[in-house]
């Protein structure tokens, strides 16, 4: 590897923090990073992913007493990669730190990034080595990457968590891609191969609740599955077209006499071909022809302590859209 010398302990640091009602963890957060992190040129930047409780009033509080806060705050609820994906885009050192405000991964742990960064790599992910989660989730994070690698061939870092250290330019540059499913994990090996894992610490959840739960993992990893791979849509596509045409010649078979039952029954398998083959076709448009038509914007800002683009926005001109 061609060696590097702009590293965060050198050039600077925005330690990325999302958070979606985690008002009893974040100056608890912000209290571990700084001392842990402090020594850099650090930028803070939370990102408030819609929350209800007063998460914001608090990020406000620790923005008004120390300037090296900043924070970006959503309309409403847009979701785990719309807020990184946020923090990313508007992080002005040349490295990021992505840290979740639960407090799971320690702070400390990010010395480990940062030296394994020295190595040359533009992304470092920490894999966790005692993960202190419950059961079940253990068990379908295994399953995902199971099925994500094994079965569909999609590349992600082995055993990978959101805990990472990015150069900044390589996040901003998948950010801006505009991914429908910005699945960072799976994207970073389509930009660069100098990407790599270390094993840090994990803890349990000390304050509030998980917002990860089932639903979220499971539609989380079927957009992962459906984005990232052509495996799955293709055997669906082929299991409903082999399906409806079987189902068109029984009913073919049925109508002339070959096979005995009721017309109902035939009437039935009529529709069943029909159905089976629309689905294949919509499958197949779902994920190819359709991948590349405009979206709605991942996120919109309501209140910002830095300056956004004006796509970023709702509405640019509402007096109650504010750059603090």
């Amino acid at each position: 590897m061609t060696e590097r010398t702009n590293y965060p302990d050198e050039t600077g640091l925005t330690v990325v923090i999302p958070c979606y009602n985690e008002v009893d963890n974040l100056k608890h957060s912000y209290d571990e990073v700084v001392s842990e992190l402090g020594e850099f040129d650090l930028e803070l930047l939370y990102v408030d992913d819609g929350s209800t409780d007063g998460s914001l009033d608090v990020i406000r509080e620790l923005a008004a007493a120390d300037s090296r806060v900043q924070y970006l705050s959503f309309t409403r609820n847009f979701g785990f990669e719309a807020a990184f994906s946020a923090g990313y885009r508007y992080a002005s050192k040349p490295w990021i730190l992505h840290v979740d405000a639960d407090q799971q991964f320690p702070a400390a742990e990010a010395h480990k990034l940062i030296a394994a960064a020295k190595s040359g790599y533009d992304a470092v992910f920490g894999v966790r080595t005692n993960r202190q989660d419950p059961l079940l989730r253990r068990w379908g994070t295994a399953a995902f990457h199971f099925i994500g690698r094994r079965l569909l061939r999609i590349e992600l870092p082995q055993g990978a968590t959101a805990f990472r250290l990015v150069r900044t330019e390589l996040a901003k540059r998948i950010v801006d891609l505009n991914l429908g499913t910005p699945y960072f994990l799976a994207t970073v090996p389509r930009l660069t191969n100098r990407y790599t894992t270390v094993p840090v610490a994990h803890r349990a959840r000390q304050r509030g609740e998980s917002k990860v739960g089932m639903s979220f993992l499971s539609s989380h990893a079927i957009e992962l599955f459906v984005g990232f791979s052509r495996r799955l849509s293709t055997a669906a596509s082929v299991s409903c077209l082999l399906a409806g045409g079987l189902a068109l010649l029984l009913a073919i078979a049925g109508a002339t006499g070959l096979v005995t039952g009721a017309p109902l029954l035939v009437a039935l398998l009529v529709l069943l071909a029909v159905a089976l083959v629309t689905l294949s076709l919509t499958v197949r448009s779902l994920v190819v022809v359709n991948a590349g038509q405009p979206r709605p914007r991942l996120f919109y800002i309501r209140e910002a302590s830095i300056p956004v683009d004006d796509a970023d926005r709702l509405l640019s001109t509402s007096p109650t859209l504010e750059t603090v």
